[in-house]
């Protein structure tokens, strides 16, 4: 199976089990990678027959920019459920990043595969 990526997304979002962090916004990173046959673009050279990653990435931005999560499990989580919805892909996987969460490393977070248990993985 194919694969379409989309590597260290930005987004701002409320996120975190502190009650400080539960008034601010603040920053992750996510990786998405997501299985999709792209033959047919390949042969067309037509957006339209694949799978746009700006619209993917558009609809994360927005689902994240009105949603709160305190775990980064619960963020990806809906994260996943989102792209397997709306852009009909067979298997998604999606890193969740959030930048400065343990003193002394640059960030953590968890990653997350969801899809079809017929899709190809690896």
């Amino acid at each position: 199976m194919d694969r379409v990526l989309i590597d260290a997304l930005e987004v701002e979002t409320c996120i975190g089990i502190y009650a400080w962090e539960r008034r601010i916004r603040q920053r992750v990173l996510l990786d998405l990678e997501m299985a999709v046959d792209v033959s047919r673009a390949a042969a067309t050279d037509r957006i339209e027959d694949t799978l746009d990653y700006n619209a993917v990435a558009g609809q994360v931005r927005a689902h994240l920019g009105r949603a709160g999560y305190r775990l980064v499990e619960s963020l990806a989580e809906s994260v996943a459920a989102l792209i397997l919805k709306r852009f009909g892909v067979s298997w998604v996987r999606v890193t969740v990043r959030k930048p400065g969460a343990v003193t002394g490393a640059i960030g953590a977070g968890v990653t997350i595969e969801r899809g079809r248990a017929d899709a190809v993985r690896h």
